[in-house]
């Protein structure tokens, strides 16, 4: 058995990797810790910087920044879990990749690999509505689906 857990750093999916460890410990499971990193989202982030700053000249250095930002803390949330995942004697991977976040899960959450994919129902943004990218692939992820809340 293989578990897919989506990663974007929020408690949300940190919830989901505890859920998944506790699963993988009971059913021998591998876990594989997934996170997308979507340079759109470093975009707007710098384009808003410099909105702020009245400086559109520095969005291009602002979007680097941010960028290197973005993995250097998906990298450290997915170090510190992998930690805890092997401290649990679990055996668990880490697959970080780039692209628009919809259009890599399904690919992976469909690629034939995973008996079970994990999220948690609510992303970075905190709102207390489902989170959109749920929406967006909830109705399209061919394994069973557990949402963390």
């Amino acid at each position: 058995m293989k578990i897919l857990v989506l990663i974007d750093g929020s408690k949300w999916s940190q919830k989901a990797a505890l859920h998944a460890v506790a699963v993988a410990k009971k059913k021998n499971a591998k876990v594989v810790l997934f996170s997308v990193l979507d340079r759109r989202e470093a975009k707007a982030v710098a384009f808003n910087l410099g909105a702020r700053q009245g400086d559109f000249e520095k969005v291009r250095s602002f979007e680097e920044e941010v960028w290197n930002n973005m993995k250097r803390d998906i990298q450290d949330v997915m170090s510190e879990m992998l930690k805890f995942c092997r401290g649990e004697g679990v055996n668990c991977s880490v697959k970080i990749v780039e692209g628009i976040a919809k259009d890599k899960i399904l690919e992976e959450a469909n690629s034939g690999e995973y008996s079970l994919v994990i999220m948690g129902a609510y992303g970075k943004s905190g709102k207390t509505r489902i989170g959109s990218l749920l929406e967006e692939v909830a109705g399209n992820v061919k394994p069973p689906l557990l949402i963390v809340r």
